[in-house]
């Protein structure tokens, strides 16, 4: 018989040990859903999303500021660092207490246990009561006391749909847990106790007493001096509650579809995010005036690569359509932008120099026939020239010397992940605007630029494919000399800090770029209209290229520049006129001819298109002649022409077919040219 008792007080010891050891799951709170909460590369918050059941429940908390620990613990549960989940003592006083007042006064749960009851969700009464007991014996064998008081802060009721001291303190106090002063963390001790009876727009007078009665256990206890107690009974509640701060909203709105009811920290910076939150709105009013809707805005830290700033749509106060695009993760049409990426790559595989002559002329690339901004042409320019222009003829003529295919993966190589169809798709429009792209990668990619020309040795095995730093030098050394809108001379004022930047403009005036470097930051700007409207005026350099300036004023600037290469491949003396031959020994390197065409080339089939008016303006013939002084005589077949000094441009108005030019020099030299005119439009 003792033998069967031993046995049977084994199995119910067992079992019950057993119903001890998983009777708490490993997350209490595992099915409870939360709240976004999206904060910047400082820890402070910049927005946050309402859990998917309605409640305002940030992520648990890992730690707690001590006022509210001291302030929570003296309120619920003053023997919690000393008892196992459960305190006879308090038991004792809530039977007595709850027998004298014949009703329940006092339910002696201790921290632990309302977290187990919160977890649980179960009706109160004496069994639950119980249950609850026992487990959280459970709950303190398995967690510390930080953990435990973590996870009661974190699924506190506070009244309302606000769930957790890290939403109560928002919604409430405007500030995170680690700011509120002794008054308020007893506050928010106290707020959980009844919040359906009594929170901050209900019975206030009566929750400030019992706000004070803590406040005066504290000072007794020796938490808060004889001062700071009476400043804390002093201090008024607060009003309403306040809304969520709401910063980066695109930032934001991108966590919360990645990595919902979960809490992101960004690279964001607060402080900067703010401030440049504000220009772009006041913008908005100036941009809307040229029929633009919308305006979107990074800024990158070079060194690091990190996002500072990202606003995805400004002055989300004015509603209207596309309003909540991201534009900075949108694919939209590139203008111009790209232009200084093929520069580089043509400097970088030594097809050209800076002082290179390109042609700009009237010319056809198998069909497609591409005009300058202004519609005027200028013979021939340098390539630097025809950068800091943004001349489209020679930027075309360019990109068919270095090859589609090849443009095509170096910009996929540079992190374009929206240059995804074949370059025959693409064509030469590729270079003016026939791509799209997004604002955050091209922003990237000039910062990448930067970086590396910042770097004393670039990563050979890095997969950006921008490695030759005298070609990067060039091509920032050449944006910088891009006209501003301001029409400020960087050169003339030593306080006016030097920036390398580019404009681009889409077809129609669809899309508005600016994107500017310095050894510190990148900064891009778009402007125009989420839902694709076009806005004719609309053009980078007088809408985009503003704003870009505007923000750059308001960063943090040096006035330090990129290190000029010591080992660089090629000078350019800083001439920027047509009549510019620094480039001319380039041409003739391989020549002993001392003159050569520049348009049209060999076996070339031309068409000449007609004016607005009708009219026809022929084309233009451009040789360049070693020496500059030289006099050069023209024949078309067979017919004198006419000769030319210095510049050696000879305007013609051919007929249909074929012809032939012949250029003859003093010394005799001569150079020939077939051609043909295949249509007159």
């Amino acid at each position: 018989m003792t033998r069967n008792r031993t046995i049977i007080a084994l199995l119910v010891f067992g079992t019950v040990f057993l119903l001890w050891l998983f009777c708490l799951p490993k997350d209490p709170f595992q099915s409870v859903p939360y709240s976004t909460v999206v904060l910047d590369r400082n820890g402070e918050l910049l927005g946050a999303r309402v859990a998917d059941d309605g409640q305002w429940r940030f992520p648990p908390c890992d730690s707690l500021p001590s006022k509210y620990k001291a302030a929570v613990i003296e309120f619920e549960d003053r023997g919690f660092m000393h008892h196992f989940g459960f305190s006879i003592k308090a038991i004792g006083r809530a039977l007595v207490q709850n027998l004298r007042g014949g009703h329940t006064v006092s339910g002696a749960s201790t921290i632990t246990m309302q977290v187990i009851r919160m977890s649980r969700n179960k009706p109160r009464n004496i069994w639950q009561k119980a249950i609850e007991t026992f487990m959280a014996t459970r709950m303190e064998s398995r967690s510390t006391k930080d953990e435990i008081l973590c996870m009661y802060a974190s699924h506190a009721p506070f009244g309302g749909n606000v769930i957790g001291l890290q939403a109560a303190s928002w919604k409430y106090l405007g500030c995170e847990p680690g700011q509120m002063s002794w008054a308020e963390a007893s506050l928010m001790a106290v707020l959980p106790n009844a919040p359906s009876s009594m929170h901050l727009s209900k019975n206030r007078e009566a929750l400030k007493k019992k706000r004070n009665r803590l406040l005066l256990h504290l000072h007794d206890r020796g938490y808060i001096s004889e001062s700071e107690y009476l400043d804390a009974v002093d201090e008024s509640l607060p009003e309403n509650p306040l809304p969520i701060p709401s910063l980066a909203f695109h930032v934001v709105q991108e966590n919360d579809i990645i990595r919902h009811g979960m809490q992101s920290k960004t690279t964001i910076d607060i402080k900067l995010q703010n401030q440049i939150e504000d220009l772009a709105d006041g913008w908005c009013k100036e941009i809307n005036e040229n029929g633009a809707a919308d305006l979107a805005v990074i800024v990158i830290d070079v060194q690091t690569g990190d996002e500072l700033v990202r606003i995805g749509n400004a002055n989300l106060s004015r509603k209207r359509l596309g309003m909540y695009v991201d534009i900075t993760r949108s694919p939209r049409s590139t203008g111009s932008i790209l232009k200084p990426l093929l520069y580089c790559a043509a400097l970088q595989e030594g097809i050209i120099t800076p002082g290179t002559l390109l042609p700009d002329i009237p010319m056809n690339f198998n069909g497609f026939a591409p005009n300058n901004f202004d519609r005027s042409f200028n013979g021939a320019v340098t390539a630097r020239n025809a950068l800091c222009r943004s001349l489209n003829i020679p930027s075309v003529y360019l990109l068919k010397q270095y090859g589609i295919n090849q443009f095509c993966s170096l910009l996929q190589s540079c992190g374009l992940t929206t240059i995804d169809d074949s370059a025959q798709r693409y064509g030469y429009s590729l270079i003016l605007g026939g791509a799209e792209t997004t604002l955050a990668e091209i922003t990237s990619i000039y910062a990448s630029l930067a970086r590396n020309a910042l770097m004393p040795e670039i990563d050979s095995t890095s997969i950006f494919p921008f490695k030759d730093k005298s070609a990067i030098w060039q091509t920032l050394d050449a944006l910088s000399d891009v006209s501003r809108p301001d029409e400020i001379d960087w050169r003339a004022i030593e306080s006016v800090e030097r920036i390398a930047w580019k404009t681009g403009t889409s077809w129609g005036g669809r899309d508005a770029w600016a994107t500017g470097v310095t050894p510190e930051y990148a900064v891009g700007v778009w402007v125009g209209n989420a839902e694709g409207g076009s806005c004719p005026n609309m053009t980078g350099s007088r809408t985009a290229g503003p704003v870009m300036f505007d923000i750059f004023n308001c960063l943090p600037g040096s006035n330090m520049w990129f290190a000029e290469p010591n080992d660089y491949k090629f000078k350019y003396e800083n001439k920027t006129t047509e009549s510019d031959y620094s480039g001319i020994e380039r041409i003739f390197m391989l020549d002993s001819s001392p003159m050569r065409f520049i348009y049209p080339s060999m076996g070339a089939n031309i068409t000449i298109p007609r004016q607005l008016d009708g009219s026809i303006n022929g084309m233009t013939l451009y040789v360049v002649h070693r020496t500059k002084e030289m006099e050069l005589f023209w024949h078309m077949d067979g017919c004198y022409l006419g000769s030319t000094k210095d510049i050696h441009k000879m305007n013609i108005n051919p007929e249909n077919g074929k012809h032939v030019v012949s250029v003859m020099d003093l010394d005799a030299n001569t150079i020939v040219v077939e051609f043909e005119v295949n249509d007159i439009k």
